[in-house]
């Protein structure tokens, strides 16, 4: 499942996040246990987003993130994981800018098919939004569905005055204010060179 269309700090302790689920055959949890990824997740990882997406393309933007120093923060690479530790959700946090100040972009966010509409998605997005807060970071954007993302506290991002460097529909593009005190900048987003825009 993706909940996005894709445009050093490491946490450290595991982060266990509340999840409402119940869905006919399919693996219902109260609780996921959320991380940052490690090394050794970078093969589930892989498999969850060629699981999630028709194409490889959002497995290949990821490793392309992971590659760039300038876009890629240690611990905002998220994954929710079942009691074993298989990571099965996933949500990606890595630095953009707004008209050259400094945001986060939300993408690409995907589940593994047999683990969809469980909570292991919003889980994953919830732990990667509360260590970013934590880290002191002041703005997140997501081009995604608007049906799913003002769960967490999205917004139009038209309303900051912020839009996409490209056409897309208002309701679609989003920002979220992760710190109430400081201004959020306005203008066009700067995406990372690994999404190609």
């Amino acid at each position: 499942m993706s909940h996005t269309d894709t445009p050093g700090h490491n946490a450290g302790t595991d982060l266990v996040t509340e999840a409402s689920a119940t869905s006919k055959n399919r693996t219902t949890m109260s609780t996921w246990t959320t991380r940052p990824e490690t090394t050794q997740d970078v093969p589930a990882i892989r498999e969850i987003l060629l699981a999630a997406f028709p194409t490889a393309e959002e497995a290949g933007i990821v490793d392309a993130l992971r590659a760039d120093s300038k876009a890629w923060i240690e611990g905002l690479s998220m994954v929710a994981t079942t009691p074993d530790g298989t990571p099965v959700g996933y949500a990606l946090l890595t630095r953009c800018h707004v008209d050259g100040k400094p945001a986060l972009a939300l993408a690409p966010c995907a589940v593994l098919p047999s683990f969809q509409r469980t909570g292991a998605g919003s889980a994953a997005i919830r732990a990667a939004l509360d260590v970013a807060r934590a880290m002191g970071e002041s703005l997140v954007l997501v081009l995604g569905h608007a049906a799913y993302y003002p769960r967490f506290g999205f917004v139009p991002a038209s309303r900051y005055g912020i839009r996409a460097p490209f056409e897309v529909p208002d309701e679609a593009m989003m920002a979220m204010a992760l710190d109430g005190t400081r201004p959020v900048p306005a203008g066009t987003i700067q995406y990372p060179a690994a999404f190609g825009v």
